[in-house]
């Protein structure tokens, strides 16, 4: 290898490490736009001072010189300079950043929580106060202010804007929504204030960057909302889809190829209940979602549920070096779920059988207490139940599906505690507490708790306790013999032990299974 190509390569593994905190190297980030390096898609974004247009660093158009290069960590700092998203590379479906857990640093897990929260809130229509933000994450106002400024180099104001902004640009591209749909499923509470704030930042209408005019499409059909996720690469896609068709359960979900789909019963993410269409499409880095159309108005929920339902934000350069003992791709994912009160009742089902048996059982619950539902698709015509169902039904009922009866009792006991539960699954804010309220439910041990955190707040860090497949991986790759030592061998994978259990799992996969 040439002198000069080591030197890059170098470089280009340090920009890792110097990327996050808005702490830019101009110089490295120059080598990674040169490079196209997909790694840091989502994470640096590159201005161009010559034609005032921001790109993501694996846009194809022509490299830009370096003195016309202005680098930033987040889209909303490039907006805030008066940069405009390009609309080739198409800064607002790159990766996010990664997971807020993700980062060892204190203030930057702080000012990473803060923008998960306001990505949240961003469909809202509301305008959350910044002592609502500081109350939640339990710090003062000025502290808040100062280490968001900080590491996202804009105020939360600054950057709930952007998002939403960005928002609207992605469903005006992807979709035939009308305008003023589309104004409202981004957060604008009114069309005039929408359409002000995108010519202001954009200059151009939203009419224009569609290429329509103002009424073409307001009386238009919409048989299904459709856009684009980027993610970041390496991505194990047939990995991820073999985990969720393993444990597919008719009805309700179904796997084909490179393609899933599911029901969504009402209250998850929207009013009504729904379907979700995904397929990924590796060669350009993108999956294609489509959902149902009644859900327009929640477009910026469907968006983010998805992409933690399929971690698209996972960093995997940075797994894949604290994992490198282990087994395994860097482009493995942590799958997540889009119902987690589904999610809690499935890792109960699956105490102690095998992922077939769970698989079984989960189907009787479905045709029993699921709802029906219209889908496109003849695979797809149940909803699983919804908590306040189960809370109501005897547990004599339920263990009549064949369930064991302290099983079924633990189900019901999660449908009874589930609007608590839900706020802490919602807040993302302490995977422990959430863990400990699991457990003090009957029949809910620290393994499902762990499990439960593990995929329904997509926490990178579960490790659950006594899995018999994670202890016999670990005695055969490092020779451990209780669960003590077990933990002594993975303090050294934080904060990506999640991800080393999936690996684990893998390893002791065969050929025939």
């Amino acid at each position: 290898m040439k002198e000069q190509d080591v030197r890059k390569r170098r470089v280009l593994w340090a920009a890792l490490s110097i990327i996050d905190c808005m702490n830019l190297d101009a110089d490295a980030a120059y080598l990674v736009l040169q490079a196209r390096d997909a790694r840091f898609d989502g994470r640096l974004f590159v201005g161009v001072t010559s034609t005032g247009i921001y790109c993501r660093p694996i846009c194809r158009v022509r490299i830009p010189r370096r003195e016309n290069c202005r680098f930033f960590s987040t889209p909303a700092q490039a907006e805030a300079q008066s940069f405009r998203p390009c609309l080739k590379c198409r800064p607002e479906i790159a990766p996010g950043p990664g997971l807020a857990w993700s980062v060892m640093d204190a203030s930057c897990t702080l000012a990473r929580q803060a923008a998960d929260w306001l990505d949240a809130q961003s469909a809202s229509g509301e305008a959350p106060t910044l002592a609502d933000l500081a109350a939640r994450l339990g710090v003062s106002d000025r502290h808040l202010r100062r280490i968001f400024q900080a590491e996202h180099g804009v105020t939360p104001v600054q950057y709930l804007q952007t998002r939403r902004l960005l928002t609207a640009k992605q469903l005006l591209t992807d979709t035939r929504m009308p305008v003023a749909q589309v104004a409202l499923a981004s957060g604008f509470s009114s069309l005039r204030r929408f359409n002000a704030a995108f010519s202001e930042s954009y200059r151009m209408s939203p009419t224009r960057l569609r290429g329509d005019t103002p009424d073409n499409h307001a009386a238009s059909p919409v048989e299904a909302i459709t856009v684009s996720l980027g993610l970041r690469a390496p991505y194990d896609a047939d990995r991820l889809t073999r985990f969720l068709a393993q444990r597919a359960v008719p009805g309700v979900e179904h796997v084909e190829g490179m393609r899933i789909r599911r029901s969504v019963r009402a209250g998850v993410i929207a009013e009504a209940s729904g379907w979700i269409d995904v397929e990924f499409a590796l060669a350009t880095s993108r999956v294609r979602l489509a959902f149902s159309p009644q859900w327009v108005g929640a477009s910026t929920r469907v968006i983010a549920a998805v992409r933690r339902w399929l971690d698209l934000d996972s960093t995997p350069q940075s797994i894949g070096e604290a994992l490198a003992a282990l087994p395994g791709s860097d482009g493995m994912r942590l799958p997540g779920s889009i119902d987690a009160f589904e999610l809690a009742v499935r890792a109960v089902l699956g105490q102690q059988v095998t992922v077939a048996a769970a698989r079984t059982l989960a189907r009787r619950v479905v045709e029993n207490f699921g709802a029906p539902i219209a889908t496109p698709w003849a695979e797809l015509d149940r909803t699983f139940p919804a908590p306040g169902l189960i809370a109501t039904t005897p547990v004599a009922q339920i263990a009549e599906l064949g369930i064991i009866r302290t099983r079924a009792n633990a189900i019901v006991e999660i449908a009874k505690a589930w609007p608590e539960l839900e706020r802490r699954i919602a807040d993302r804010q302490s995977p422990e507490a959430l863990i400990e309220a699991l457990c003090e439910l009957p029949g809910i041990g620290p393994w499902t708790a762990h499990y439960v955190a593990m995929r329904a707040m997509s926490w990178p860090d579960a490790f659950p306790p006594n899995d018999v497949a994670v202890l016999k991986a670990m005695k055969q790759l490092f020779n451990t013999t209780s669960q003590r030592e077990a933990d002594a061998v993975a303090a050294a994978w934080r904060p990506w032990r999640a991800y080393a259990v999936l690996r684990l799992w893998n390893s002791l996969e065969t050929p025939a299974s």
